[in-house]
């Protein structure tokens, strides 16, 4: 929900605190830059000091971050109270998983827990816009960040009662240095990342995606000269483990890329206000809420590998079905070719995040959890910028050709940014000029569209080949890696 929210409340917080354009960047992505940063280092130390401790921890501070960021009365304070909410949120995810690792030792059982978890997600991000349009609707912008306090207050009653505790017992202290080259890792290559989706291919973010390549590579370095490490890279030894995080990358850059161009085309092509447009989106919510369901039933009959690559086939399908989206006839297309994405999908989600916990002795869930979590973020971050900038590259072609007469060159430049840029310029003109406009900035955004579909379909294609080659031979139990 605090992923889906925000976008809704930017204009009236941006109306209430006149954040300047480089502080409401900061805004919205220090949440998710810092998020990213910290879930391995949470990881990993949930399995030092105990994962419910650590959850534990984590929601009191993400409740009290929450009534921060909502009471915020500067664009600093804000951004502030957002960093804090991401660290507090790092904490989360790694944590819950970690315990359904511990807690559900039968397989079975695992594999459904884990579906539930993975549905949460869409069932926050389906709630995120509703519950956030009704309350901006009655209250001021603070108020969509309040939901988590009662959630976070209710996790801190039942969780000593109802959660049991698990550590590693032979955890030795936490590095510092390699947490802090982890965190810089991250963010150096999600930061360049989310650059390049939003600004094009340029000098800082490809210095930033260097600086965090080369930072990783000391943090590998400096993981097999301690005797302790932050993370055991022989996690990354055992076969299954390794190709299905490479499949995970995957599946959230098909995910991720093509759900940036689903919500523009609501809201810019088919005119669509933000709250009708995650209205829109809640059939696709609902589609992976399905689809991770049906998985566990369906991986006790087929071998996890077919059950994936059956539903990255079936996901196929529904980017084939979205390149056929056009400006005219668009939302039974979009509706129906999200919902088959999204309920192929889900398999691939779920069975990946099983085997890769799955494969870990329960000590180290944790580092397994954060490594597994850590690599949705980079996917969601390179299905962002990549598709990002070839539909952009698409739209610009395509706007560039077909601008009609009497658009100056400075209109010229901010139509071929973006198709929400193309928009306020076509009503800043007179009638006739602005609809032609409009209609060509809508037909390029349609073909961009289609061809990040069909890039994505392409993607789902090739991994569902290697999950059906690769995975073939993982049973219902995968093996583990065996203990120091």
């Amino acid at each position: 929900m605090d992923l889906t929210v925000l976008n809704l409340a930017v204009p009236r917080l941006s109306a209430d605190l006149s954040p300047s354009s480089v502080q409401l960047l900061w805004i919205v992505d220090i949440y998710g830059f810092l998020l990213a940063g910290s879930l391995i280092t949470m990881g990993t130390l949930g399995d030092r000091i105990g994962r419910r401790r650590l959850l534990l921890i984590g929601a009191a501070t993400f409740g009290a971050a929450s009534v921060l960021t909502a009471f915020s009365t500067t664009a600093g304070r804000l951004i502030a109270a957002r960093a804090l909410l991401g660290v507090a949120g790092a904490t989360l995810a790694p944590s819950t998983l970690s315990l359904i690792r511990n807690m559900f030792v039968d397989a079975n059982q695992r594999t459904t827990a884990i579906a539930v978890w993975v549905s949460s997600f869409s069932a926050g991000a389906a709630i995120g816009p509703v519950v956030g349009g009704l309350l901006l609707e009655r209250f001021w912008w603070g108020s969509v960040f309040l939901p988590a306090v009662p959630v976070m207050a209710l996790l801190l009653v039942l969780g000593p009662m109802l959660l049991p505790e698990f550590r590693n017992p032979q955890a030795g202290r936490l590095d510092l240095l390699s947490a802090a080259l982890s965190m810089a890792a991250v963010l150096g290559v999600i930061y360049g990342l989310k650059q390049i989706a939003q600004d094009g291919i340029g000098l800082l973010p490809m210095v930033a995606i260097a600086a965090g390549i080369a930072i990783g590579s000391v943090f590998v370095w400096r993981q097999h000269a301690l005797i302790e490490p932050l993370i055991d890279l022989r996690l990354f030894r055992n076969s299954a483990f390794s190709v299905v995080l490479a499949m995970n990358v995957l599946d959230f850059f098909i995910g991720f890329g093509v759900m940036l161009f689903i919500t523009q085309y609501l809201q810019s092509v088919l005119g669509f206000s933000p709250l009708i447009a995650g209205l829109w989106t809640v059939p696709w919510a609902l589609g992976f809420i399905v689809g991770s369901m049906v998985t566990p039933s369906l991986a006790t009959r087929i071998r996890p590998a077919f059950v994936m690559a059956g539903g990255l086939v079936l996901a196929a399908v529904g980017y084939g079905v979205l390149t056929q989206v056009t400006v005219d006839a668009g939302l039974t297309r979009l509706v129906v070719g999200s919902v088959l994405l999204s309920v192929g999908l889900a398999p691939m989600t779920t069975l990946a995040t099983d085997i890769m916990v799955g494969t870990v002795p329960p000590e180290r869930a944790g580092a397994a959890s954060s490594i597994s979590e850590t690599s949705s973020e980079l996917g969601g971050a390179l299905g962002i910028a990549v598709l990002g900038s070839i539909g952009t590259a698409v739209y610009r072609g395509q706007v560039a050709g077909a601008v009609p007469d009497g658009v100056s060159a400075d209109m010229m430049n901010a139509a071929l940014s973006s198709v929400g840029g193309a928009t306020a310029i076509a009503q800043r003109l007179p009638p006739p000029i602005g609809a032609e406009l409009l209609g060509v900035a809508r037909q390029a955004f349609t073909e961009s569209f289609g061809v990040a579909a069909g890039i994505s379909a392409g993607v789902a294609i090739g991994t569902a080949i290697v999950a059906a080659v690769l995975l073939r031979r993982v049973g219902k139990v995968p093996t583990e890696i065996p203990q120091r």
